[in-house]
């Protein structure tokens, strides 16, 4: 196994930019731009569909290749669970190996599962001594846990652990996240990594940006390659998490790609990118989906409603995803409501269809500089569905 130490960096990630992205336009503070892997280019602003377990429930790989994934994420919690890092890179050489995927992966620390998942935790300095939430067996992840797990993995990008509050919290509870979150962080980059892997920065303090900036000022003289934005979406109003992004997304380093950790609906992102975000991830299409919920261009659609039990029109007229190209809105209700798991198939492929095509439909707009007024048609367009139904 090749592994290179994250060394430590004279400059700030504030300085000068790097080989890792590029910066390739900008309207008004939305982004477009590209970062490269030893598994292929990812261009941004980027959805990345969520493979908690090797898998993105419902699809195959050649569904996510079919619908333009340029980069997935798997969760580090639940693979040291299950089949376990050592039999991944021992039977697969790694995770693009063992799932058969050729293109980049970003893993998560497995921090927020641990919290949110397991029936008991207990956080010390040392790490998270925590219960598994499949069989009761106790398991202890520290920060190098964490990077020994994701390399292990493989996987192109690597997220530092961090300690991840839930909102609200008082301030002094944020002080104390971010100030763990820093003292992981410092631990985090003194562990080699495979000579591929990026290793990513998260910052903590919830809603306060004094926090934040402090947080992100320090961690920007670590030697990491991208910067994420951890704890929203977490408890706090949506309004509150929107403010916070456009007041503090275009203060973080320009050279870096920004990562929003698990937002969200096609509306937040969108507010996301008009704030200078770059990357996302959520459950939310795939998750919805198998609820009986499509996205479309007219805002969510629940096909569990009486209206589409005769409806001949696609999920989304103006989609052009092989689902909504074939199937009606009216056969689709039917296998959902006789439990068929094709059912499940068909909204996610068509809402990870959504997504990306989103995403490159906003990329297209930036370097336009017609982001703005895409924006507007969007938001117009998405909110129609919730009109209509009044």
């Amino acid at each position: 196994m090749q592994t290179t130490p994250q060394k430590s960096s004279q400059k700030s990630c504030f300085d000068a930019p790097n080989a890792f992205f590029t910066l390739e336009a900008k309207s008004g503070k939305a982004r477009a731009g590209i970062f490269h892997t030893a598994h292929g280019s990812v261009q941004t602003p980027i959805f990345m569909p969520v493979g908690t377990r090797a898998s993105v429930k419902t699809m195959t790989q050649e569904h996510l290749e079919e619908v333009g994934a340029q980069i997935i994420l798997g969760n580090t919690y639940h693979l040291f669970l299950r089949p376990g890092e050592q039999l991944i890179e021992r039977v697969g050489g790694g995770l693009h190996g063992f799932m058969s995927w050729k293109k980049p992966i970003l893993t998560d620390s497995g921090g927020f599962q641990i919290f949110s998942l397991s029936a008991l935790t207990k956080k010390s300095e040392e790490g998270v001594r925590f219960q598994s939430h499949l069989d009761g067996s106790y398991h202890l992840i520290t920060p190098e846990r964490s990077m020994e797990i994701q390399r292990a993995l493989g996987s192109d990008i690597v997220m530092a652990f961090d300690e991840c509050p839930a909102l609200p919290s008082t301030k002094g509870e944020l002080e104390q996240a971010v100030a763990r979150t820093l003292r992981w962080a410092k631990r985090c980059v003194e562990v080699p990594l495979k000579s591929h892997q990026h290793l990513f920065g998260i910052i903590q303090g919830g809603l306060d940006k004094d926090l934040r900036t402090h947080c992100m000022n320090e961690l920007c003289q670590l030697p990491f390659s991208g910067m994420a934005i951890g704890g929203l979406s977490v408890g706090e109003k949506n309004e509150e998490m929107v403010q916070f992004l456009e007041d503090f997304v275009h203060t973080m380093p320009g050279h870096r790609p920004r990562y929003l950790m698990g937002v969200g609906t096609p509306l937040d992102i969108m507010k996301a990118v008009k704030a200078g975000v770059d990357m996302f991830d959520c459950v939310l299409p795939s998750r919805n989906a198998r609820n009986g919920q499509g996205i479309t261009s007219q805002g969510p659609l629940s096909i569990k409603r009486e209206e589409f039990k005769e409806d001949q029109r696609p999920l989304d007229p103006e989609c052009e995803c092989r689902v909504c190209q074939r199937y009606t809105r009216a056969y689709i209700r039917h296998l959902y409501a006789v439990g068929e798991y094709t059912a499940g198939t068909l909204l996610t492929y068509h809402n990870m269809a959504f997504y990306l095509r989103l995403m490159q439909k906003t990329r297209e707009a930036i370097f336009q500089d017609k982001f703005d007024v895409f924006f507007q048609q969007f938001y117009n367009s998405y909110t129609q569905m919730g009109k209509l139904a009044n």
